[in-house]
């Protein structure tokens, strides 16, 4: 008698955690291989090359906004102590 696998209502059938390690009786190695064919075609296309440009201008932009807000807040923190707290 063939053992029959249980239905259930609520399974949809995703791989929660993969069982398939490597050294283990039941591991695969073409169902991985298959896999990771599958991940290659699934790609997002590549940027443009404006848009490239521009990720990285307004990315310096935000580097730059961060690093003067530090700045400011280190001379106005040596100006109050120069002028204020070491009075």
């Amino acid at each position: 008698m063939a053992k029959q696998s249980i239905q259930y209502d609520d399974d949809d059938g995703r791989v929660i955690c993969n069982m398939d390690v490597e050294g283990t009786p039941w591991f695969d190695k073409r169902a991985k291989r298959e896999q990771k064919a599958v991940q290659r075609v699934n790609y997002a296309p590549a940027i443009t090359r404006s848009e490239a440009r521009r990720y990285t201008f307004h990315s310096m932009l935000a580097g730059l906004l961060v690093a003067s807000v530090f700045s400011l807040t280190w001379v106005l923190f040596v100006l109050f102590c120069t002028l204020v707290w070491f009075r």
